[in-house]
Parts: C-alpha cells; structure tokens; sequence
C-alpha cells in the first residue's frame, strides 16, 4: 500500500505528516493550543535579541557589519518594527509604519518571536520550517551569518 515507506500506516503517516510553522507549540495551561503574545512580549523580545547582539566582539562586528535598515513584522500582530544595524552595533528597535522600506526584512509570528530571544526556538530551525521569513540580498545574509 505504501511502497516508499517500509512499515506501519501509522509510521507512514508520522514520517510525512504536515510541519506546523505559523506558531509555537507553547499552551497556556487550558489545552486551548497554542497562544498569541502580546506587543510588549515582543517589545521586549526586540530589546533582549539587541542586548545580545551588542555583546558580539567589536572588532568582529566591525569587520562584517555594514550600515543597513532592518524591519521586523510581528504578522499574528500586524505590528512592525525598524532598527538600524551599523558598524557601532545595533539601534533599538522601534515602531514604524512601513516595513517593506527596510534593506533586511524578516516577518514572524509574535509567539516566535518571544521563543527566538528565550533561546527557545534558533533562528535557523525557524528560518528551514518557514516560521522565520528573511529577506535581504544574498551579501547582507552572509555577512550577518559571520557576525552571528
């Protein structure tokens, strides 16, 4: 019946059943599934991914960091954010209205968000399954792959 797959239907089935990526897998306790947070969850989730990006060595952000605008959009939320990344580290991110004029671009859910700065969740786990969306030019996502 399932030529490809040696074993079980239920085998079968685990194998190839469907990732979910809009959000995290993080209940609130009712087993009502998984849960939105809110803008201040993802305020301080921004705050706490720039807090770890200012301790990169200097000199090793010097050397692969350019000047570029970046935009987070929170998409569960509909709220985006704009920082600017430099030689001198990162700018706190802020409000802004129009995220589509940043250089790098990423898009993810807020409760993925909250995941990604608790360590809970990498970025390139996210990035594979479609729960972080980057875009950006080709340079830019390898010179911030040697900062990170």
């Amino acid at each position: 019946m399932f030529p490809a797959c040696r074993g079980s239907r239920a085998a079968h089935e685990e194998r190839y059943r469907p990732v979910t990526t809009m959000m995290s897998d993080d209940v609130d306790g009712t087993g009502n599934g998984p849960v939105m947070a809110t803008v201040e969850e993802c305020e301080a989730a921004l705050a706490d991914l720039v807090s770890r990006l200012d301790e990169v060595d200097p000199g090793k952000w010097a050397e692969h960091a350019v000047d570029r605008t970046i935009s987070c959009h929170i998409s569960d939320l509909d709220v985006s954010y704009a920082s600017r990344l430099s030689k001198d580290g990162v700018a706190p991110f802020s409000p802004t209205g129009d995220p589509r004029s940043a250089q790098v671009r990423l898009t993810i859910a807020a409760r993925d968000l909250v995941d990604l700065a608790a360590d809970r969740l990498s970025p390139t786990k996210a990035w594979a399954t479609g729960r972080l969306r980057i875009e950006a030019s080709v340079l830019d996502l390898l010179r911030l792959r040697k900062v990170l």
